[in-house]
């Protein structure tokens, strides 16, 4: 069973302990408690150098010295602090980079609210475990045979159809019903080929609908996107050794992870507003009259600073977009000052809770609107950053590549 130590402050009194720990049971991990005693955590306490008013907070900086030193040797780390609280968020930080900067221990970070509940969780407790229980496949380097990939993401269902570790065929549609939605993408990854479904050697299925998909289809290979994605992320920017960091803005979503040498050590996920997300640049694209496609090259011609945002709400956002529009401002600027927005949140929600490394890969639909990722590497000081080629198809990619070698199906 993989074991996961929490370090965390106020799961148990804010009620979401007993959730955390139905999420690591889901997929068969156990959570574990670093034991410690007074002394330890006063010693602990000390030797981190870290300022906090907070007993609990003592007891989390404690509990990841008890990981560091080796008190307790688990296989992976849950980090959570409550979202209200400025202090834990510094803190959960420093712990974070505390334990990714003296061992080899993946990490998760999360901030929980006493409303979370496991099914919240499940996502990140399953990357957990599948670095864990799947580092031999997270090591793939090459793949072979035949293998298609399905991603059921929340926008759009991607198929992406792999020979010989060459990309042969993709498809791409709107998620609608999960499974004639990944049958009409995986239609347009073999319309290009000779082969159909019965020549495939393995499918491997990924994002909110990998499970339905891999029942229907009876995949090899049923695996979350975060690990997924990073994967195919350094696999299509041939970074497989040594490190890099992989962004996905996603339409419902958002993922940053840090990968070394190929697998993943530190995930984070999510938004607290979908004006953080590709869905606010899709409306955007809407209220601008151009297609998403025309949004990229319309906000690199632009200037964001004629057109400030006043609210990351993707409501009030549109409102203000459309406020500046009005009084007479251009498209360019409105789409430049949206990419900045979405660009400016994710740094402030993700970005900064992680210690980059580069190359920066920058991954999914939103990657190829080229406003964005000029936003994002203007944020970032100027970092430069990788969208390799089918970075749209880079879930399915990953779980073509993946499910290479689990096996020929017509065994």
């Amino acid at each position: 069973m993989v074991k996961i130590a929490l370090v965390s402050c106020g799961t148990e009194y804010s009620g979401i302990q007993k959730e955390i720990e139905k999420a690591a049971n889901k997929f068969g991990a156990e959570i574990i408690l670093p034991e410690i005693d007074l002394d330890y955590i006063d010693e602990s306490y000390e030797k981190f150098g870290f300022s906090a008013q907070s007993s609990s907070l003592k007891l989390m900086i404690a509990r990841a010295m008890a990981i560091v030193e080796g008190r307790c040797k688990p296989d992976a780390v849950f980090i959570a602090t409550c979202f209200r609280c400025a202090e834990a968020a510094l803190v959960r930080n420093e712990v974070r980079r505390f334990i990714q900067n003296n061992t080899r221990i993946p990490v998760v970070t999360y901030s929980f609210t006493e409303r979370t509940k496991a099914d919240e969780l499940f996502i990140r407790m399953e990357a957990l475990a599948t670095t864990v229980t799947r580092r031999s496949i997270l090591a793939r380097e090459k793949q072979e045979g035949l293998t298609l990939g399905l991603d059921s993401g929340s926008t759009t269902t991607k198929a992406v159809l792999m020979e010989n570790n060459q990309v042969i065929g993709t498809g791409w549609t709107a998620t609608k019903d999960v499974i004639e939605s990944a049958q009409i993408a995986a239609s347009e990854a073999f319309a290009s080929t000779d082969y159909g479904w019965d020549d495939v050697d393995g499918i491997g299925t990924t994002g909110y609908g990998r499970f339905t998909m891999g029942q229907e289809f009876k995949a090899e290979l049923i695996q979350e996107e975060l690990s997924v994605n990073a994967k195919g992320a350094v696999y299509l920017a041939d970074s497989q050794k040594g490190e890099a960091t992989v962004l996905d803005i996603g339409g419902m979503d958002n993922k940053v992870i840090t990968v070394n040498n190929g697998i993943p050590d530190n995930f984070t996920m999510g938004g607290i507003c979908a004006g953080a997300s590709g869905r606010f640049l899709d409306m955007t694209s809407r209220r601008l009259d151009v297609d998403i496609t025309e949004l990229g090259p319309l906000a690199v011609r632009g200037d964001w600073r004629k057109a400030m945002l006043n609210s990351y709400c993707i409501v009030f956002g549109i409102q203000d977009l459309v406020t500046t529009l009005a009084a007479g401002g251009s498209k360019e600027d409105v789409a430049a000052a949206a990419c900045h927005s979405v660009s400016e949140q994710v740094y402030e929600q993700q970005l900064q809770e992680i210690d980059i490394r580069e190359p920066l890969i920058q991954v999914g639909g939103t990657s190829l609107i080229s406003g964005l990722v000029e936003a994002v590497s203007e944020t970032l000081g100027g970092i430069d950053i990788i969208v390799p080629e089918y970075s749209q198809h880079i879930g399915a990619v990953g779980a073509a590549l993946l499910v290479s070698g689990m096996g020929h199906r017509h065994d």
